[in-house]
């Protein structure tokens, strides 16, 4: 759009069109009414110049009364031709016969004697009242007035008159002088409506300036512009609407900034909760979602906007959104699928107006997938402990009733008897033990003394008990119910990490009792320790029977056993491993199986290795 259409669609040009207007109309009226009354005004005193004296018409009428008609026309003619009227061009003297009796141009001689034509002074002479006193000819372009006067006329009376005088003036310097004048009126018009026009343009601006101005301020407002105020030059209304319009933006402002940092807070809030949030309108279309709910239903955002709850939340053919609008009690929303386990617990809340009016909904979307899992180890430890203690419970109350009921009194099977109860009872006390430092370990309460020691020294200590062990029972016994086989193979750079000897000793205590337990009778057990460039990982396999792959997963769970029978017969609490877990995480490693059934079993543990180890520290070695 050009600037001079603009300039045409501006209401600067709408103001100033109408005062030009209205100057125009009332130039256009004024002129009109002037030129009127100045053309009445000439016509009336060009009608008094041609007006005849009485003393002339009196003659005249004296002459027409004369019964000598020849000595009539030369008194009428003598009389006519002493006219000094420079504007009267022709005066005719008809009588009542309506014959002309003489006239002062030189070319109408000859008609004296002759009927007059003109009408209108036939109709003086007829006495009829509707002739014209003065009427206006047209002759050769040039206007002319015609003044018909009734001669010996009484009181206005037509009857009986001797005859009338017709005088023809021409009106070229009446209107020569309205032209003059009106040349003039209309340059001086031109001029002002010249000067109307730039007045009526500053005007205009003068007006429309200060509504420019609070549009272009309302404009920068609409942008999210505060920072343009109008200054104040008077107290008239656009003063006061420009004074209101900056308070305005001052308040908006305010409200913007704080809508803003409400906005931001929210969005803070949102965007860090741990649950999910989802906002709906009443068709159930999504306005707002929190990353962690975008998270849950596995979509983005800006993807998860606009799309039905319903659908989002897989609630098709399980719940309505009249149904979630109408029962807002919480219910569980399963979100699982290939890649994760999740179930939520969804809470519904209404978003009403004032009036009562439900525009939306809030869904909060809170993550029970832990809180299951937790609630079912939970039951299912109190179940196996449960399991594990009345088993042992169960054999000392068999054994303690038979040596009530006279067992004690056969001295072999007394002691037998309470050699069993006692094999019972340590392990229902090793088992109590165990979970006690389960428990130490879940609340963070372990006493763990960190130091930096050698791992292949370690490592070496407690295989070389081990060997020490077998070496013992060898020695004690002709035919030991067990023969195995340490291999050792270790890197030769000395490897350096930060846990608590004694807890880790323990961690190496329970997988090597495993290896020796689940190896075949000449198996081999072999240790490795290698360092890669961040961890130390160091593994212990076995040739035993090995761990099916479907409860790999789970080996490391508190009471889990492979072979539940075999292992209480191995005296196994099921705890072991689930220690070990939790000890070896406590130093920030990690700790896992691989096993091939029927194959053997090999468990790692990894540890982040200290690269530098000051000597003086080592020097008590």
């Amino acid at each position: 759009m050009t600037a001079m259409t603009k300039f045409f669609q501006s209401i600067r040009f709408r103001i100033a069109l109408v005062f030009v207007l209205l100057m125009i109309i009332a130039l256009e009226l004024l002129g009109a009414f002037f030129v009127r009354q100045m053309e009445q005004q000439n016509l009336a005193t060009f009608q008094q110049q041609i007006t005849l004296p009485k003393y002339l018409t009196d003659q005249i009428t004296t002459a027409l009364r004369d019964k000598d008609t020849d000595t009539g026309n030369h008194q009428i003619q003598d009389v006519l031709s002493g006219l000094n009227n420079t504007n009267i061009q022709e005066a005719q003297v008809i009588d009542k016969t309506g014959t002309i009796r003489g006239t002062i141009s030189v070319s109408g001689q000859q008609t004296i004697g002759q009927k007059t034509t003109d009408i209108n002074a036939q109709k003086a002479l007829a006495g009829d009242q509707s002739y014209l006193q003065t009427r206006t000819i047209n002759e050769g372009g040039d206007r002319k007035e015609l003044m018909t006067t009734p001669l010996g006329a009484t009181n206005g009376r037509l009857k009986d008159i001797p005859g009338v005088i017709v005088v023809k003036a021409s009106l070229s310097p009446v209107y020569k002088n309205i032209n003059n004048v009106m040349k003039l009126f209309i340059i001086a018009g031109l001029v002002a409506l010249i000067a109307s026009i730039a007045l009526a343009l500053f005007l205009a601006r003068t007006l429309t300036r200060p509504i420019e101005q609070i549009n272009e301020q309302t404009t920068k407002i609409a942008d999210g512009d505060y920072s343009m105020v109008n200054h104040i030059y008077g107290s008239d209304e656009l003063s006061q609407l420009a004074m209101s319009v900056n308070e305005l933006s001052m308040r908006i402002e305010e409200s913007t900034e704080t809508v803003n940092a409400e906005r931001n807070r929210l969005d803070s809030v949102l965007t860090h909760m741990a649950d999910g949030v989802l906002a709906a309108n009443r068709r159930g279309e999504v306005t707002i979602i929190n990353q962690a709910a975008a998270d849950f239903v596995g979509v983005d955002r800006e993807e998860a906007l606009g799309k039905n709850v319903i659908d989002l939340l897989h609630l098709k053919n399980k719940r309505t959104l009249r149904e979630m609008l109408e029962n807002l009690d919480d219910f569980r929303v399963d979100l699982s699928d290939d890649s994760k386990d999740l179930l939520v617990q969804a809470y519904v809340s209404l978003i009403k107006r004032q009036s009562g009016f439900i525009s939306g909904l809030v869904v909060v979307l809170h993550n029970i997938t832990e809180q299951q899992r937790i609630d079912s180890e939970r039951r299912m430890f109190v179940s196996n402990v449960s399991h594990e203690l009345r088993t042992p419970l169960t054999s000392v109350r068999s054994y303690v009733d038979a040596l009530a009921e006279g067992a004690i009194n056969d001295p072999d099977m007394a002691q037998n008897f309470l050699g069993v109860v006692q094999d019972e009872t340590q392990r229902m006390i090793r088992m109590i033990n165990d979970l006690l430092e389960l428990s130490r370990l879940d609340q963070g309460t372990m006493d763990v003394k960190l130091e930096v020691i050698n791992l292949n020294s370690l490592f070496n200590f407690v295989l070389n008990r081990f060997d020490m062990i077998l070496e013992n029972d060898a020695k004690n016994d002709e035919s030991p119910s067990k023969r195995y086989n340490i291999l050792r193979e270790f890197t030769k750079e000395d490897v350096w990490v930060e846990v608590d000897p004694d807890k880790f000793t323990q961690v190496l205590d329970n997988i090597m009792n495993n290896a020796v337990k689940y190896s075949p009778d000449g198996g081999t057990i072999t240790a490795r320790l290698i360092k890669t460039k961040t961890r130390a990982i160091l593994s212990i396999s076995d040739q035993g029977l090995g761990i099916p792959r479907k409860d790999l997963d789970n080996i490391f769970n508190r009471f889990f056993r492979v072979d539940k029978s075999r292992s209480r017969a191995q005296g196994g609490t099921g705890l072991g491993l689930a220690i070990s877990k939790e000890v070896v995480e406590k130093f920030n490693g990690r700790i896992w199986v691989d096993s091939v059934e029927n194959k053997g079993s090999t468990f790692y543990i990894s540890l982040a290795y200290v690269d530098e180890v000051p000597e003086d520290d080592w020097d008590a070695e």
